[in-house]
């Protein structure tokens, strides 16, 4: 009897070590393809991850809207289905921290210098936390690029929109914009696009091109106008609750690995996106046009209006910020 307590005892510590040395999971999951910026970032992430924990973390990465749609991935999040996501920032709205959309305001960020003024400096921290009391923790922002507009007819100016079914992501700032340009919004999930593109539920778009090279909306899309009238960016994100309970020297691992993630994911960015408008004008199925100054002049003085419309919805002290850190 002593010896099959024995026994039974080992075997009992012997799973309970197993137990113990069982690697912490973060399922990561977003919309976008593995070779577009933000799949590549999350990859290298992954990475680094498992290799400065040893092993202690496994990153399991689902992209394309394997696990969840837009719509359906926050509320993952907060219910802890999942970890980790890297939604655009449009997607902060509907959750209810509205001053995200400031980044969706077009033309507010003349360059990438501009843009990393704000999301590095104060301004940037101030916004992460704010989505603390929603039980997320903001870890970084993640950069894709500006974005261009693409439909099956000439987009040269304004009046050529007027009608058009535009789809966006669910951004009030983005309904204002399209409705400036007498355009009709349609907010559809991304992993919806491409089908709705080809099938004229909608009639064009706006995206950076890596994006719209790697979901294939160029095969569907006659016409791309280099407007780089907006910019879109991501903020990596974690379930508060997940991230306070993780041992501190883990965390502090996951956070130097997240850094560098950021680091290699901002070098990419463009280059990515030049690579994706090359190639978009090698596939041979899309007129690729860039507005003479007369043209961007017109679709600033259309645009730029969106800014004092909007300022009652995401704060014009924040508008006002975010404008003057962004011209320095």
């Amino acid at each position: 009897m002593k010896f099959k307590s024995l026994v039974v005892a080992l075997a009992a510590a012997v799973s309970m070590s197993a137990f113990a040395q069982a690697p912490i999971v973060i399922k990561f999951s977003h919309v976008v393809a593995t070779d577009t910026p933000k799949g590549q970032a999350a990859e290298r992430f992954k990475e680094l991850a498992e290799k400065n924990t040893k092993g202690r973390v496994k990153v399991e990465v689902y992209p394309n809207s394997q696990l969840y749609k837009d719509k359906e991935e926050m509320e993952a999040l907060q219910l802890g289905a999942v970890q980790m996501l890297a939604p655009s920032l449009a997607k902060f709205g509907p959750l209810g921290v509205k001053e995200f959309e400031a980044f969706d305001l077009p033309y507010i960020f003349p360059t990438k210098q501009a843009l990393y003024n704000v999301t590095e400096g104060p301004i940037g921290k101030g916004l992460l936390a704010k989505l603390e009391p929603k039980g997320i923790t903001g870890l970084a922002y993640w950069d894709n690029g500006f974005k261009v507009m693409s439909a099956n007819k000439p987009l040269h100016t304004p009046a050529d929109f007027k009608g058009l079914k535009m789809r966006i992501q669910s951004s009030k700032v983005l309904d204002a914009q399209m409705r400036a340009l007498g355009a009709n919004p349609q907010v559809l999930a991304f992993s919806e696009v491409y089908q709705a593109l080809q099938t004229g539920v909608v009639d064009g778009t706006e995206n950076p091109p890596s994006n719209m090279y790697t979901q294939k909306m160029h095969e569907v899309q006659k016409h791309v106008t280099l407007s780089n009238h907006g910019y879109l960016g991501y903020a990596v994100i974690v379930n508060k609750k997940f991230w306070d309970g993780l041992p501190a020297d883990i965390r502090g691992q996951l956070e130097k690995a997240m850094a560098d993630a950021t680091t290699f994911e901002k070098a990419i960015a463009q280059r990515d996106n030049d690579m994706a408008l090359d190639a978009i004008k090698k596939a041979g199925k899309t007129t690729i046009y860039t507005p003479t100054p007369a043209e961007q002049a017109a679709f600033r003085k259309v645009l730029l209006p969106v800014h004092k419309e909007m300022e009652g919805r995401i704060g014009k002290d924040l508008i006002t910020a975010i404008t003057k850190e962004a011209a320095k």
